[in-house]
């Protein structure tokens, strides 16, 4: 088992991918803190995963608001509390946002998607950091998602927020790079949960044609795994990936499992980093 004796937060985990991160986890030996704001599913994900925890691992759950700072630093001195100590935090808690057109949208729907994408990403950074630093050590593993690497019309609070966390991400590695804490992003796939049936409840008109299409083929097609992306959430908080961080890897396209193996090229290059792209590295001469 490979977090035997490790103690993690899990953002967002009533449900969807961030409950099948705490499922990867638990079945790997954490203690776990989920949070999330509905009571009733947090209810729910805490009687399946004690039910998988089998008595070996631990298994709390507190209601919360990611966006609200009172709310982290609850759940994060809670946690300390209960398992005495922590080394890993999953910053899993995301939403699509309103949908249309930026000159359409609802302004305040608009801010809360930021508040919750990313503030609600910063803050638990903020909140478990003195704990981390302290004993020279942690695991940081942000979620990222499509629009992060590609312009995503008409879902501008996800693009503009995902975009942003990892380049938060990028940053607080180099941060804490001497306290030995790792921090990454990581890109779960195409991922059939409530985020997708919010784009088909849409429409075309609100999400634009060609997404809409892109998403009702994935719903067709089942999608990526989740157990795919939640299995390198496990490898990035176990000590398999010492020293990796500071990177954006997808669980579909990267070979992760491997990654150990070029660490060097890794701490010495921009690879799995978001960068601006020159002609030249396109063949062009512009002088």
């Amino acid at each position: 088992m490979k977090l035997v004796h490790k103690r993690a937060i899990i953002t967002g985990a009533s449900q969807g991918f961030g409950l099948a991160v705490a499922r990867a986890f638990v079945q790997e030996g954490a203690d776990v803190m989920i949070c999330a704001r509905t009571a009733d599913h947090l209810s729910h994900a805490r009687q399946e995963l004690e039910a998988l925890a089998k008595g070996v691992a631990r298994v709390r759950v507190l209601s919360a608001d990611v966006s609200q700072p009172e709310d982290v630093q609850r759940v994060v001195e809670a946690t300390l509390a209960e398992f005495g100590g922590l080394e890993i935090l999953v910053c899993n808690a995301g939403v699509y946002g309103p949908k249309g057109a930026i000159q359409d949208v609802d302004w305040q729907a608009w801010s809360q998607a930021i508040a919750i994408n990313l503030m609600g990403t910063v803050l638990p950074c903020r909140a478990v950091l003195p704990h981390l630093q302290s004993q020279r050590f942690g695991k940081i593993i942000l979620l990222s998602g499509g629009g992060a690497t590609k312009p995503l019309p008409y879902l501008s609070a996800y693009a503009a927020s995902k975009a942003a966390v990892v380049r938060f991400g990028e940053t607080l590695a180099e941060e804490v790079r001497e306290f030995s804490i790792d921090v990454n992003a990581v890109a779960p796939g195409a991922l059939n949960t409530r985020l997708l049936d919010e784009i088909l409840e849409a429409g075309p008109d609100k999400v634009g044609n060609t997404f809409y299409e892109q998403s009702r083929t994935q719903k067709a097609q089942g999608g990526t795994p989740l157990e795919r992306g939640a299995s390198l959430c496990v490898f990035l908080a176990s000590s398999a990936s010492d020293g990796i961080t500071g990177k954006l890897i997808s669980a579909v396209w990267d070979p992760w499992e491997r990654l150990p193996e070029y660490l060097d090229d890794l701490h010495n290059s921009d690879i799995y980093t978001l960068r601006r792209i020159v002609p030249h590295e396109r063949g062009k001469n512009w002088g």
